[in-house]
């Protein structure tokens, strides 16, 4: 197992929880904390035995999103070829990855689940949230951008609350995120490790191979609604956004200026 930095991956008997571990930082998603996620979760899969996965994050929160400090401080002068090859890799790639694991995913949500890390957790197949947690995806106010790299919020939230949490940069509580079907469960903050891990163990009682078969079927469904061309479709539309006046302008006024306002939504 590689030493990893911004990640935390411990196995309990079938299952595997790779935990965001940057916690001083919000569990911000730098570049290196995605490829160590991206490699742990390939690591996962090729061990024949896990046969569960869970995502979740070290500290208060699981994700405060991508780490706008560091796209500031490295990024802010892309061009767009640099920009695609980056984002196409990092956030579109990455994510269907997770989407597609063929074994079953869960997320584990605690407090700030934003932006980046939204798309993470909505990329799971199961979502265990805590009382405190929250939902959100700012940077259209923020940030002028058309929503994250994958809009798979409308999939998985329904179509009128997905333009409401998008077009007012608003958060979902864990209540009303589980009233919509969003998420699974949701469970005290001092139950939450506990209770995803007895769902991840039970669904690992299953035969492997036939919930590789499941799960393959079930995404098929959202696949011949036409979920990955749109998906494909907005990734476009959002490496168009970069390149607008507006975006410019927020980009110049300073992205850590985006960031404070994004928490106080």
């Amino acid at each position: 197992m590689p030493d990893y930095t911004c990640i935390e991956f411990e196995t309990i008997g079938a299952v595997a929880r790779l935990w965001h571990a940057r916690p001083e930082a919000r569990n911000a998603e730098s570049q290196t904390l995605l490829d160590e996620l991206d490699d742990a979760l390939g690591r996962a899969v090729a061990d024949d035995a896990i046969r569960a996965v869970i995502v979740g994050g070290r500290g208060d929160h699981f994700s405060a999103g991508h780490d706008l400090k560091e796209a500031q401080a490295k990024r802010a002068n892309f061009t767009v070829e640099q920009r695609w090859a980056y984002e196409s890799r990092r956030y579109y790639d990455y994510a269907l990855r997770l989407w597609d694991c063929p074994k079953p995913t869960i997320a584990q949500v605690q407090g700030a689940c934003i932006a980046g890390g939204f798309m993470v957790a909505n990329m799971c197949d199961l979502v265990v949230a805590s009382e405190d947690a929250f939902f959100a995806d700012p940077v259209s106010h923020t940030l002028a951008t058309a929503a994250v790299e994958v809009l798979i919020h409308p999939w998985v939230m329904g179509l009128r609350k997905a333009k409401e949490m998008l077009y007012t940069g608003q958060r979902v509580t864990a209540a009303e995120a589980h009233a919509i079907g969003m998420v699974n469960r949701v469970v005290p903050r001092d139950r939450l490790e506990e209770e995803t891990l007895t769902l991840a163990r039970r669904i690992a009682e299953a035969p492997p191979f036939a919930m590789r078969l499941l799960k393959r079927s079930l995404n098929r469904t959202l696949d011949t609604q036409g979920l990955r061309i749109a998906l494909q479709a907005h990734f476009d539309t959002h490496q168009l956004s970069h390149m607008t006046e507006e975006f410019g302008q927020r980009r110049d006024a300073g992205m850590a200026k985006a960031i404070e306002k994004g928490k106080g939504r």
